[in-house]
This record gives C-alpha cells, sequence and structure tokens, in this order.
C-alpha cells in the first residue's frame, strides 16, 4: 500500500492499532464547540449541532437548522444517538418542535429546537445523531468537541493492522447469480414490481451491463450476469416509496450464487440476511453504511474554485479514514473487510474529486449563442478565468492521487471504480497532453511514441514509476474505440499490458477487429424489448432505423438533439431512414418538462417515452447505460455492428453513407 502524502490534520497516531483511546468527560460537562463530519439528507451544513450538555439523567442537544421556507419536513419521535459502540441512546423529548409533525418554515428559513436523550456513556468521544431507521433520515455524523484532540490510526497504519491482499485467482471470468426472497413482500404496499443492477465493467468493450430482477408474487429474484473479477453492486428501484425498503447491497466472486433474505429486524426496519458465500463472509462491510452521500455530493457539487476543493478533498479523505477506524471496530470487521473499505475509500474520492474537476472545468468556458464550444482554439475565447484553467491542468495540483494504490485490484469490487477509471482516463491534464501531442505529429511519429507519451501522463498523473494497472485498463478502454486502425497499430500496444488479463482482452479484441463478422445481428423472437423495436419496422417498412436513447436531465442528449435540429429537417425529407427518439419517464406519457420539451425540439418527430421497467429492458438488450445511445436498425430488424451503424452525435446520414451501410449489408 503506497504511503499517504498528508497526515490527518490535526489527529494524533495512535501507539496501539487495535482500541481507540476514548476521552473521558464529566457527566456535567458542556461542549460549548461541537462540530460533525457530515450531514445527511440535507444541504451540507444546514443542521448544525451548536451546544451538547451531559449531566448524570440525559443528553441535550441544541440544534440549528436551516431548510428552504415553505417546503414541508419532520422530526421523528424514534431519534437517537449512536456511540462508537453501536450503542443507541433513545430520544425522551424534544422542545421547540413538535415531534412527527410536518413543519414548514417562514421566509427566515431557520429553525432552533433542542432534544433530550438517554444520557452518552462516560466514555464517549464521537457520536452520530440518526433521526430514525430510513432512508430519509436527517443525520449528523460524527458529533465531538472540535477543542479535545482525536486519537485514530491513520491510512498505512489500519491497512498494516489488516494483512490482506487479492487472491492470486482475483481475475476469474464466470457469471454470479443473485437470488433472494423479500418476507412479507406486497407489489401495492412496496411500489415496485422489480429491481435492477447497473455494473459498468471495464475490462469489456461494451462495459455497460443492465440485470433486471423480476420480483416474483412471494418475493422471490432471481437473476445472473458475467464479470472477470469479484464485485460490489446494488439492486435497487428509483420507483420504490417503502422507506422501510431501500436497497439490496452484496458482494460476489464469478461462478457464486449468493442468497439473500430481506425481512424486518429487531428494530422494525427490513435488512439484509446473507445465508452463503461471499457476500456472508464480509456482510459487516456490506451493512456499514461506511461512506454515506455525504462525503461523494460535498465534493462533486463543490461551488468553489480547485484550490478549495484540493483542502476539502484531503478533509473527506481524513475523515473517511476516521469513520473507517470507529466503524470497523463496531462492527468487528475482519481484514479482508478492512482492505476492501480502505479500497472503497479510495475509489470513492478519486471519482468525486476528479468529477468536481471535469464540472469546474466545463464551468470555467462561457458558452457562445447558448451553446457550449467543443474546439480547442474556440474554447481559448471563451474561458471565464484563465488561472484556474490552466491550474486544472497542472499535474501537481493532483497529488491527492498520489495517495492512492492504483495497482490493487481490490479497487475494482467497488462501485465506484468505473466512474473513477472514467474520469483518470479522460482528465484535462491527461488529455491535454494527448492533443498536443497530435497537434505536433510529425514526419517520423509514431503510434509508440504517442503510447510512451500517453503512459508517461498516467504515471505523472498518479505518482507511479510503473505502468499501473489503471494506466492499463485506461489505454485498453482506448484500444477499445480505435476501431479505425491498423492491426499493426494496434497490436503495438500489447507489450504495456502487464497484467495478463488485460492483454488477454486487448488480444481478443483485435483478433475481433479482423475477423468476418454478420454486419447485423437478429434480435431475440421472443424479447418484450426486441419486438418493440421491431414495432417501428412495422410502422415504417423499408427503412433504416437510427434510435436515439435520450432523457430530460441529460445535458449532452439535449445538446446533441438541439445541435442538430436543422439537419434533422433536410434528413425527415429522406425515405430510407427513419429517427426515433425513446426517452424514460415516470410518468406515463411524460411529464411537463419533457412534454414541452419534445414541442420546442422535437415537433413532429417520433419521439415515444417508455417506463423505468421498460428502458431497463431496453438496456439489458442492447447493453448501455449511459446515454445519449444510438442504435441503428436494419429494415429486416437486425441490429447493425457498432462499427457499422449511423452516429447521433454529429449525425452522418447522407447518400454516401446510406448506400456504404447497404453495400455492408449485401456483402
Amino acid at each position: 500500500m503506497k504511503k499517504l502524502h498528508f497526515i490527518l490534520g490535526g489527529i494524533a497516531t495512535m501507539a496501539a492499532i487495535g482500541i481507540l483511546t476514548l476521552a473521558s468527560c464529566s457527566r456535567n460537562d458542556v461542549i460549548e464547540s461541537p462540530e460533525s463530519m457530515g450531514c445527511l439528507n440535507l444541504e451540507p451544513g444546514n443542521l448544525k449541532a451548536t451546544r451538547v450538555a451531559t449531566t448524570d439523567t440525559a443528553t441535550t442537544i441544541w440544534f440549528k437548522m436551516n431548510f428552504p421556507a415553505r417546503v414541508g419536513f419532520r422530526y421523528s419521535s424514534q431519534s437517537y444517538l449512536k456511540d462508537e459502540v453501536g450503542k443507541r441512546y433513545p430520544l425522551r423529548s424534544a422542545e421547540g418542535i413538535k415531534l412527527d409533525d410536518w413543519i414548514q418554515l417562514s421566509d427566515s428559513n431557520a429553525l432552533e429546537f433542542k432534544m433530550n436523550f438517554e444520557p452518552l456513556s462516560r466514555k464517549v468521544q464521537m457520536f452520530d445523531f440518526i433521526e430514525g431507521d430510513n432512508k430519509r433520515a436527517f443525520k449528523l455524523l460524527g458529533i465531538h468537541d472540535k477543542n479535545i484532540e482525536q486519537n485514530t490510526p491513520t491510512f498505512e497504519q489500519l491497512a498494516a493492522a489488516n494483512p490482506y491482499t487479492a487472491p492470486d485467482d482475483w481475475f476469474t471470468t464466470d457469471t454470479i447469480t443473485i437470488r433472494g426472497r423479500i418476507e412479507g413482500y406486497n407489489a401495492e404496499d412496496f411500489g415496485l414490481t422489480s429491481l435492477q443492477c447497473y455494473f459498468y465493467d471495464v475490462i469489456e468493450k461494451n462495459k455497460s451491463v443492465v440485470t433486471g430482477f423480476e420480483i416474483a408474487a412471494d418475493g422471490s429474484f432471481e437473476n445472473r450476469f458475467r464479470v472477470h473479477h469479484p464485485v460490489r453492486q446494488t439492486l435497487w428501484s428509483p420507483n420504490n416509496t417503502n422507506d422501510d425498503f431501500d436497497q439490496i447491497v452484496f458482494y460476489a466472486c464469478p461462478g457464486e450464487t449468493i442468497d439473500i433474505t430481506v425481512r424486518k429486524n429487531q428494530y422494525g426496519k427490513y435488512e439484509c440476511f446473507y445465508n452463503n458465500g461471499s457476500s456472508k463472509q464480509v456482510e459487516r462491510w456490506l451493512k456499514a453504511d461506511l461512506i454515506p452521500a455525504y462525503w461523494g455530493t460535498q465534493l462533486y457539487t463543490f461551488r468553489g474554485n480547485f484550490e478549495e476543493e484540493i483542502k476539502l478533498a484531503e478533509k473527506c479523505w481524513n475523515d473517511l479514514v476516521f469513520r473507517l477506524a470507529i466503524i470497523g471496530r463496531r462492527n468487528h470487521f475482519t481484514p479482508m473487510e478492512m482492505q476492501l473499505a480502505l479500497a472503497e475509500i479510495q475509489a470513492e474520492i478519486v471519482s468525486d474529486f476528479m468529477s468536481y474537476a471535469l464540472t469546474r472545468d466545463n464551468a470555467l468556458m462561457k458558452p457562445t449563442n447558448g451553446v457550449f464550444l467543443f474546439k480547442q482554439d474556440d474554447l481559448t475565447s471563451s474561458i471565464t478565468d484563465t488561472s484556474e484553467y490552466n491550474s486544472l491542468r497542472n499535474f501537481k495540483n493532483f497529488k491527492l492521487l498520489q495517495s492512492v494504490d492504483f495497482d490493487n485490484p481490490l479497487m475494482m469490487a467497488s462501485d465506484r471504480y468505473s466512474s473513477a477509471q472514467n474520469y483518470i482516463e479522460f482528465s484535462k491534464p491527461v488529455m491535454n497532453v494527448r492533443t498536443n501531442f497530435w497537434s505536433n505529429w510529425s514526419e517520423g511519429t509514431t503510434y509508440k511514441d504517442y503510447l510512451d507519451t500517453t503512459y508517461a501522463a498516467y504515471r505523472e498523473l498518479m505518482g507511479c514509476d510503473h505502468n499501473n494497472l489503471m494506466a492499463q485498463i485506461c489505454v485498453l478502454r482506448d484500444l477499445y474505440s480505435s476501431s479505425g486502425m491498423n492491426r499493426e497499430g494496434m497490436e503495438m500496444n500489447l507489450p504495456y499490458f502487464a497484467n495478463p488479463t488485460i492483454r488477454d482482452k486487448a488480444e481478443l479484441y483485435i483478433a475481433s477487429q479482423f475477423a468476418k463478422t454478420e454486419p447485423a445481428s437478429a434480435l431475440p423472437a421472443s424479447n418484450s424489448a426486441a419486438n418493440f423495436i421491431r414495432s417501428f419496422n412495422t410502422r415504417y417498412p423499408g427503412r433504416f432505423l437510427l434510435f436515439d436513447f435520450w432523457g430530460i436531465g441529460c445535458g449532452p442528449c439535449r445538446g446533441a438533439i438541439q445541435a442538430s435540429k436543422q439537419q434533422r429537417a433536410e434528413i425527415a425529407k429522406r425515405t430510407d431512414v427513419k429517427l426515433i427518439f425513446v426517452a424514460e419517464e415516470s410518468v406515463p406519457g411524460g411529464s411537463e418538462d419533457y412534454k414541452n420539451y419534445v414541442k420546442e425540439w422535437l415537433d413532429g418527430e417520433e419521439a415515444v417515452c417508455v417506463s423505468h421497467n421498460e428502458f431497463v429492458r431496453l438496456q439489458e438488450l442492447l447493453q448501455f447505460s449511459g446515454i445519449p445511445h444510438y442504435e441503428t436498425i436494419t429494415p429486416d430488424g437486425r441490429r447493425v455492428r457498432e462499427d457499422l451503424k449511423l452516429e447521433g452525435r454529429p449525425l452522418n446520414i447522407n447518400d454516401e453513407r446510406m448506400n456504404r451501410l447497404r453495400e455492408s449489408l449485401e456483402n
């Protein structure tokens, strides 16, 4: 494990790793300066503990809450405090707020109140406020006295005290099967009839896998999908309306069948009980809620400048290490669980920090006539802050990444790894180097020079002296997008892939690119999603169909639609192709926003909206998760091969392109 380049701010190192030293406090002590690590289900900082007093009979907390005016909220009488060892201290009474009743604030947007709980133990150093056991509960985590130094192990110490490495057979290709049953299931009460799993496979070319799990009347469900290594994933549904049931998290290795029972726990809330396999082995980690949404949200939605974000990211790292030390001790993590948790922290921080960097870079570009410019020459004149824009391309400002072990395959188990990989691959420092290389191409320059330059950029970004696992995966993803390259050029990549699995995937991909394959493949005969697609073949006989899968909340989707409006007007005159726009909408027929947008930008065109479940089935059939996504279907209902299909952004439909497509299908 690599050493961190920053130390936990203001936190002393422990002599003994296994036990957190807890400071004693008098029963009559008052904490006048409490602070917390995180605020959940509220905007950061909107709920604060301003004072804490502990006596022999009660722990009283004074709260201050900011909330949007005239928006309803309530506090549950089931609220409680939880200390470092997991003991609960129930709420007894409240003053200044009526429990379990809906409240709306006036224009002042501020509410001050206090709550009285059972008295905290003398040894409690840090505790959480949790407003009931439901997914929307307000939470204030890690409340402590900021004037008392906290003793906690560092990242390196936690790793050293819990020795565990990925097994030799970590990279194994096989299916995993997830089956289970929800006790007491009733479709109407739960508000859902299916679950889904989004799995992003960074090793495969078509990395997005969406797997649906239909829930039977007795609450049972089962499905499977293929993986190349162990994964932690989640079954969930955005349509769920039951506060007691949120999601099903599991951990599985290739070849495993994981059996899960969902039933009510001692507190009357639904909980996952793992009956076998790897999920059973690491169930403490799965149930720990180690990284609540607060940490990621505050990083990638931060509105400050890049310099401020760097400091915030370091604080988030420190807070997460502190939280892991407490939760690991509380839940009795095994070394395997601790190492998976450490890897999870790294993947989370990288993903959220790099997401901010990309978002911030875009925010510094001023749009022209309401449309963002994409050409490098045009960008120069539209930058609002040149200094910060350049700092986002300076490798030195990404020192945080040097603290991450990008060679650790355990990171790949995290469901945040794929986004972390994507942000590393398209990070501005690396992209700037690659763009400059192609701009300065000269006689005698080779593709090997490009690979050397690219790997050098990754090494500098991640602080490595070798081509680590993350860099190899990034270059593999780049290879997957280079279908127009000749075989000799593609094979230049192979010596750089030190990881056998990565090299094998590259060799298989190269071989597939130069093998004779069918230009189009038939859709399944009995499949609701395939029938949906074929229905348009019936409506528009003799035409190629270009499907544009988009969403009203997707900026790139709307940008592509708006930029191609004039071009689509010309394409509409053709009789050999039809454009079809498919969006997911929770409201039958579409929301008002959807209807208004279609009226303005897609008026008179073939625009349809489908339910969430229908959209998931289309994603499963066509193996995509990100939008916008484009597919070409032949007049006889076959799916056109990726390198031959019509493109949606930018639209490439003309006589030459259509003739070439027909010739490919006829040969």
